[in-house]
């Protein structure tokens, strides 16, 4: 009765008091100016905790404490206590938060850690610079609809020569518009001017039968939205592709996934929007205006695997009412389909996207093809035979490092079958807040796995389709997805995709071969500790003595260099290098 105040057991703080890291995001201002906040939840419904909170912020790559921070901290039961810090990363290194929280009544000491942002990508210049790919398909006779991506200090003027007959560009905007004459190859100057500077480029504009001569890169409704997905959410997408600058970079596609399907067709069979898409037209038309591209989403079953109308039987009118609605892309998933086909022969599965292609064929508009089966039947071997444009070769992606991981790396059997205007899709991608709706979070992948999911599915030829909320964009997910020599790599016109060259533990090579005779190389550690390694260029199957090689992250030469690089990788992170021989 009259002995020493007891300690509070482990179980009693322990099972009340976590940390929450990952809910705020950090801020970043000027790629080094940090602020983040620190969330402690105590859900004791009667127990306040008090104790120390110690913060300390580690530069990875060379383990120097950059930031640390020592503060009495009070948890009132049931309520959850944040605690704001700032910090400057001056090298911008791969940094690790460490926070602790020692109870005053006991020896124990709750600890979490979560991955800084750091961004590797420079800023644009105010000069001028034209992006985005060098080579672009359409058939004659149809639509066209191109804008030209431009970065740099605003207003900017476009000058375009070479154009085919029936095209024209807006001098101010860099949207090119019209219709195609005839077939042919038009290599089109494209000089873009500003009071920093100039710049200039060809495109070479492919009057044909093939479309996406490079992959597609835009925004999908479905990894942050799911069914949730409403028109006022498509306009504030392309409203975002404008005002964030991913126009600018080369992003173009704005396509809606599954939920916008009205319940009943009209009696004439039509196919219509339900009543969060009550006008395709007038939404297709805002798209439109900005110089980018609408997509949608459609089943060949008779519902989508949302339960929404799919195409079955109706394929023929369906094709033709999105081609009057000013569809670019349609996105057609097996979902219920597996119900009406006889059986997994390759006959059957290739049965419905047949018959789409077809549907599609008869349209005066083009519309980008994906197939969407999750793989089955080895669609990477047969996908082009049947029209697509694009195919999905795995099941669905999350936001986990097993997930992205998982399937990244696992594309190489399907690469001997990737080439312009037919690309293996290993999925959207998972950066920026997702969450498959109405409810989202930032993302779980770590910063180096991001780095490694972009860099991956860039070497991998992949479409592009970002899958977050456009609206909370932060810096280092901007950074992620508007490093222009990166988004080269993925857009290069060659149309190779990369080859896991070199296996050795956790460490994994992978090359791309690139349309100006360089290549592009990922040095992946897919392990749980940082690797300092020596990478052979003959282990990237590149023959010869000397190379100049440069850092695409980080936009910087490194140097020249005979037989080998060292480099330093990060756990569950990438170096991506552009090597080219020296003559």
């Amino acid at each position: 009765m009259y002995g020493p105040a007891p300690y509070i057991a482990m179980r009693d703080v322990g099972d009340y008091v976590t940390f929450n890291l990952h809910r705020e995001p950090f801020m970043i201002s000027k790629q080094v100016n940090y602020k983040k906040i620190i969330i402690l939840n105590n859900v004791s419904t009667k127990d306040n905790f008090d104790g120390v909170l110690s913060v300390k912020v580690i530069n990875q790559e060379n383990d120097r404490v950059i930031f640390s921070e020592t503060t009495a901290i009070h948890l009132k039961a049931g309520k959850e206590t944040k605690h704001s810090i700032s910090f400057i990363n001056v090298d911008t290194a791969n940094c690790l938060l460490q926070c602790s929280f020692k109870p005053e009544k006991s020896e124990n000491v709750i600890t979490a850690s979560v991955g800084a942002p750091y961004i590797l990508t420079p800023p644009p210049p105010a000069s001028p610079r034209i992006n985005g790919p060098r080579v672009y398909g359409a058939r004659p006779g149809h639509p066209f609809l191109y804008r030209i991506p431009i970065t740099g200090k605003r207003p900017v003027t476009v000058e375009v020569k070479g154009l085919p007959e029936g095209l024209k560009a807006d001098e101010k905007t860099g949207i090119i518009t019209g219709k195609i004459i005839r077939k042919g190859d038009y290599p089109v100057i494209i000089t873009v001017r500003n009071t920093a500077g100039t710049d200039t480029a060809t495109l070479l504009i492919r009057a044909g039968s093939t479309l996406a001569l490079t992959p597609p890169m835009g925004w999908n409704s479905w990894n942050v939205w799911g069914l949730s997905v409403d028109a006022d959410k498509v306009k504030a997408a392309a409203d975002a592709f404008l005002s964030t600058s991913l126009a600018d970079h080369g992003w173009s596609y704005i396509n809606i996934d599954d939920g916008w399907e009205a319940p009943q067709r009209t009696p004439d069979g039509a196919i219509t929007g339900n009543e969060k898409f009550r006008n395709f037209k007038d939404l297709s038309g805002y798209v439109h205006s900005k110089g980018l591209k609408l997509g949608i989403y459609s089943s060949p079953g008779p519902y989508t695997c949302g339960g929404y109308l799919g195409s079955y039987q109706h394929e023929f009118q369906d094709a033709k009412t999105w081609a009057d609605w000013g569809i670019d892309y349609i996105k057609y998933d097996w979902c219920s389909y597996g119900k009406i086909a006889k059986d997994n022969s390759l006959e059957e599965l290739q049965k419905p996207y047949l018959l789409m292609r077809k549907a599609l064929d008869a349209v005066n508009r083009d519309i980008i093809y994906s197939l969407c089966q999750y793989g089955m039947g080895h669609v990477w071997e047969w996908g082009a035979k049947v029209g697509g444009n694009l195919w999905r070769t795995t099941g669905d992606i999350t936001d986990t490092w097993n997930s992205m991981s998982g399937i990244g790396f696992r594309q190489n059997t399907a690469s001997p079958y990737a080439s312009p205007g037919h690309w293996n899709d290993p999925d959207m991608l998972v950066v920026g807040w997702v969450g498959w709706g109405p409810d989202i979070r930032p993302t779980r992948l770590t910063p180096d796995e991001q780095y490694t999911h972009i860099s991956l599915w860039s070497l991998l030829s992949a479409p592009l389709l970002i899958g977050c909320d456009l609206s909370r964009m932060d810096d280092f997910t901007m950074s992620l997805l508007t490093n222009d020599e990166v988004l080269a790599v993925n857009q290069d016109p060659l149309g190779k995709q990369a080859d896991k060259v070199y296996v050795n533990g956790n460490i994994q090579y992978w090359t791309k071969p690139l349309a100006d005779g360089t290549h592009a190389a990922g040095i992946f550690n897919l392990g749980k500790e940082k690797e300092k390694i020596y990478v052979r260029f003959s282990d990237l199957k590149l023959k010869g003595d000397t190379y100049e090689v440069r850092d695409l992250w980080r936009q910087k030469n490194l140097g020249t260099f005979n037989d080998r690089i060292e480099l330093k990788i990060p756990s569950h992170g990438v170096v991506l290098l552009k090597i080219k021989q020296k003559s």
